[in-house]
């Protein structure tokens, strides 16, 4: 089991949640890794909380299917299968159609600039060759579009997809002939919204999340 992940504490949340979000971080984040053992004591020890928390968090990472409980076993953490990728992007690419269009309506001069400048970190860290900070910096560039629609119930529904997306986010990025790609359809979204061209940033950005599909698909497909 790696050591990376400390317990990231909050003083207005109860133990059991700091927790529960600890690891649900650790996993998505890829910290811990599919298949990985999660054992309670070991997990405590390292957090240095009680296992009662960990228990309590495992429980609940098992109820989004981050966590599969298994005869002999016990808790290891969920594979990444093309299944759960494909309901995620499915919901995503709907949302992201609909993001970008409110956009385009309601974006600023200075949220375009915003956009340059996270579009600008991204190809950096390409060149950095660092996958979670290319990962962060791909977020980045997204939560901009997701602030211009000034939907708050959007923007918490579309935050809450990035986090499950993120093992799949670094699937993607890791294969490195997708780079120019990316930034050629980050460039594109841009330009539509400049333009407040709707109808194209929808198709742009429906192909971008088309893409990031049939790649990480064929990541899984070498891996098993």
């Amino acid at each position: 089991m790696v050591e990376t992940f400390q317990l990231q504490m909050n003083e207005y949340l109860p133990l059991r949640d700091v927790v529960f979000q600890t690891l649900r971080q650790a996993i998505l984040r890829g910290e811990l890794k599919p298949g990985e053992r999660l054992m309670e004591i070991h997990l405590a020890q390292k957090l240095g909380v009680s296992r009662t928390p960990v228990r309590e968090a495992i429980r609940k990472l098992e109820l989004e299917g981050l966590v599969l409980m298994i005869p002999r076993k016990g808790a290891v953490v969920a594979e990444i299968t093309v299944s759960d990728l494909e309901d995620v992007l499915e919901v995503r690419m709907a949302l992201e159609e609909l993001a970008v269009k409110c956009a385009c309506r309601k974006i600023t001069g200075e949220q375009l600039e915003s956009l340059r400048e996270a579009a600008e970190a991204f190809g950096k860290a390409l060149k950095g060759g660092d996958v979670s900070a290319c990962a962060q910096a791909d977020e980045a560039f997204h939560a901009v579009i997701y602030e211009a629609t000034g939907n708050r119930r959007l923007v918490q529904m579309l935050n809450n997809l990035r986090e499950q997306m993120y093992r799949y986010r670094l699937e993607y990025l890791k294969d490195r002939r997708s780079h120019s790609l990316l930034l050629s359809e980050h460039k594109e979204i841009m330009e539509a919204l400049e333009r407040k061209d709707e109808e194209t940033a929808a198709r742009i950005t429906s192909m971008h999340i088309e893409r990031q599909k049939e790649t990480i698909i064929s990541s899984l497909g070498k891996k098993e």
